[in-house]
């Protein structure tokens, strides 16, 4: 490939970045297809031209994927992995191409595929040397929700227990995705009826996510309520009270665009109240909460 054409491939790239940090995604997938079209006119059996067509459709792919044009995405990301043909110089990435395959197939509801994708991901981000343990840490947390949703808690414990380890060895207990893995891990063991285990995760989520982010933020407001769902399982019924507390009151300070978390917290609260005989108190606030939600 010759360097003007190298170079013209490299500028539609470039803009096409540009114009997605400006949020100009139609303009942008432009000028990813202009940089397709180029190198689909100069493939060859050369290495350049194939690296240069494979990072152009991972461009591409990308913005098909924040577009939620899943399909899309996932064409060019297959078209992209053949092209690349297992090259051991290639291995990282085809470890993300796999990964957003993975994400592509998510989207479109086809969770088998999904899964098979960022099994694939996993393998390559782990041949690499060094291997990529925090990208493998963040395809496993994605698999120990498939396999939760999938209703296999064994297999969804494996994959966040092998998240935890990475992100605990990598990044330390008070990384911002620590937190959102041990948040994961808790809804497991809750689900399973590991009750300690669950309270100690989301007491370690909470307490990570205080530190990171204070009390005015969602992920911290929904600890709170994952915690207080916890301790009632492990009958500690005041404590828990106190933690749904402040997981409404921090939703409700965050306002309108959490209000499916408002919703879900207030039920929750709700709910408890009336176990505890206080059926007045929960009816005010879900009365209060109904006055927010129908400003939505």
């Amino acid at each position: 490939m010759d360097t003007a054409t190298s170079n013209f491939i490299q500028l539609m790239l470039d803009r096409a970045e540009s114009l997605r940090e400006k949020g100009d995604l139609n303009e942008a997938v432009h000028a990813a297809n202009a940089a397709v079209e180029k190198c689909e006119q100069q493939l060859g059996p050369d290495l350049e031209s194939i690296d240069a067509f494979a990072n152009a459709l991972e461009c591409r792919a990308d913005l098909f994927l924040e577009m939620g044009k899943h399909p899309e995405a996932a064409d060019d990301l297959k078209h992209a992995i053949d092209q690349l043909d297992n090259r051991p110089d290639r291995i990282a990435q085809l470890g993300r191409l796999y990964a957003l395959l993975g994400a592509a197939y998510d989207g479109q509801e086809r969770p088998e595929k999904a899964i098979e994708a960022w099994q694939n991901a996993v393998v390559f981000f782990q041949k690499h040397e060094p291997p990529l343990l925090m990208d493998v840490a963040a395809i496993s947390n994605n698999l120990g929700f498939m396999a939760k949703a999938g209703g296999d808690l064994g297999k969804a414990e494996d994959y966040f227990l092998r998240s935890l380890e990475i992100m605990y060895a990598e990044a330390g207990a008070k990384h911002e995705e620590t937190a959102a893995v041990s948040n994961n891990l808790g809804a497991v063991y809750l689900a399973a009826g590991f009750l300690d285990q669950a309270r100690e995760m989301h007491m370690m989520a909470l307490e990570a996510r205080r530190e990171l982010f204070g009390e005015n933020h969602p992920d911290t407001a929904q600890s709170h309520n994952n915690l207080a769902l916890a301790l009632l399982q492990t009958g500690d019924r005041t404590w828990a009270r106190r933690h749904f507390e402040k997981a409404l009151a921090g939703f409700e300070e965050l306002g309108a665009a959490y209000a499916e978390d408002l919703e879900s917290v207030a039920s929750n609260y709700c709910d408890f109240l009336r176990e505890e005989g206080d059926a007045s108190l929960a009816e005010l606030i879900a009365g209060r909460v109904k006055e927010v939600l129908a400003g939505v």
